[in-house]
């Protein structure tokens, strides 16, 4: 039962990412269906990240002492619920509720979830089950965001959020049926989220999260906007773009995890190098689809080293405390999203899609920076 125990987290985790990241290549046709602007459409990832962020830490902490198979099955309900409200909503204001709804899901789920591992498995597959776990979030990029923009082009945008609703119900049942009763051992409390704050390698795992997921969700929300008004791509053209991008990003996930334990600074600070070089040069050589191919596949490989490689510097600043930890990660990474897509949609209504690129890329150039600043051991070894 383990392993299946850690597929149903997996998947559960899938189903957040998918529902999460879903309007970025529908953008456009529900923002014309309700007749809003592209920026305006953008508050479909705004809501979801500033709710999480929220969520993240109130209600890991108001739920400590319920069993954490409950919660999660909970919180998959609440996202079916939302999933299926968005496909029906008649209104936009009722799709920004469900977006809320997601986001609640998003910051309890992901921050009781990702730390599970070494209660479903023996101790000797904790790593590959975290992996599995994690994986998760390039394989909602490479299957649920261009599946859901084919559904939307085929048979409408609802439909894709109805299609996503079934399949989060479909994990709610996985989670009933194959993750044992899960008591809290350690309870996150407010005073363990504070003593994290205090410490340097916290605050430094928070700022590069920052700038590394505001440069790239303040460009990746409206890369949809771009391709059509700069590149002139279809959408069957951008559905294959899309799923380019996911693969590359499945590539870089398991590239990244790789080595983030023992390299930290150089799977962070390559990863942004990419992502900076990819956005500089789009508004350049993504005019073609060649080349904005092609920049797409090194931006995919680059974010998909991101998560596990931000993780993973939350989990060293804390190792006592997993929970927490991934707590701070959850919150600081969905607020970012929301600041981003925030960012990114004001200055697409007020300037255009390569201004937001070009935007992007000088933030990614100041993660560089960053990173590069980062002192080392005095072994010579990296510090994370």
């Amino acid at each position: 039962m383990g392993w299946l125990a850690v597929v149903s987290v997996m998947l559960g985790i899938f189903a957040i990412v998918t529902t999460e990241i879903l309007p970025i290549g529908l953008l456009t046709s529900i923002g014309s269906s309700f007749t809003v602007s592209d920026g305006m459409a953008g508050l479909m990832m705004t809501m979801p990240g500033f709710l999480a962020a929220i969520a993240a830490p109130l209600v890991t902490v108001a739920t400590a002492r319920l069993d954490r198979r409950l919660m999660l099955c909970v919180f998959m309900l609440l996202l079916a619920l939302a999933n299926f409200l968005a496909a029906a909503a008649p209104d936009y204001w009722l799709v920004l509720t469900s977006r809320v709804m997601v986001g609640v899901t998003i910051g309890g789920f992901w921050s009781i979830g990702a730390g599970l591992a070494e209660r479903l498995v023996p101790p000797a597959s904790v790593g590959r089950a975290t992996a599995v776990i994690f994986s998760a979030v390039p394989l909602g990029s490479v299957l649920g965001v261009p599946a859901g923009t084919l559904i939307g082009d085929l048979a409408g945008w609802r439909m894709a959020f109805t299609v996503m609703g079934v399949l989060t119900v479909g994990v709610l049942v996985m989670l009933l049926l194959f993750v044992p009763p899960l008591p809290p051992v350690h309870a996150t409390r407010l005073g363990v989220l504070n003593g994290m704050l205090r410490s340097a390698e916290t605050r430094f795992a928070l700022l590069l999260t920052f700038l590394v997921v505001l440069a790239h969700f303040g460009t990746y929300t409206y890369v949809t906007p771009f391709l059509e008004q700069v590149t002139h791509a279809g959408s069957g053209v951008i559905t294959t773009f899309l799923l380019l991008y996911g693969a590359a990003g499945i590539l870089g996930n398991f590239l990244g995890g790789a080595r983030v334990a023992g390299y930290p600074r150089i799977v962070l600070g390559l990863a942004a190098a990419l992502i900076a070089a990819a956005t500089l040069l789009l508004p350049v050589l993504g005019r073609g689809e060649v080349g904005a191919a092609m920049l797409l596949i090194v931006w995919g490989v680059a974010y998909g080293a991101v998560p596990v490689a931000s993780q993973t510097w939350f989990f060293k600043a804390a190792p006592q405390s997993p929970e927490a930890a991934s707590v701070l990660f959850t919150a600081s990474f969905q607020a970012t999203i929301s600041m981003g897509a925030l960012a990114g949609g004001v200055l697409l209504d007020r300037t255009s899609p390569s201004a937001v690129m070009l935007l992007g890329g000088c933030t990614a150039v100041l993660m560089v920076l960053v990173v590069g600043a980062r002192p080392v051991g005095p072994d010579g070894s990296e510090r994370s």
